[in-house]
């Protein structure tokens, strides 16, 4: 997931420098959303880490 939204950012990025406007408002907001997906997945999974605790060996 983080992978992705560094992708877009990075198509935002160069779609910017080349002068295509539309084309990196897009790839910013989705990269944007995948980041924030990828935060509220990461903070879920931590919760459930500190409320299990540590799995049986």
């Amino acid at each position: 997931m983080l992978g992705w939204a560094l992708t877009f950012l990075a198509v935002a990025i160069i779609a910017a420098v080349f002068g295509f406007g539309g084309i990196a408002s897009a790839s910013a907001g989705i990269a944007q959303v995948l980041f924030f997906i990828f935060i509220m997945l990461f903070l879920v999974a931590m919760i459930a880490r500190a409320v299990r605790g540590k799995p049986p060996v």
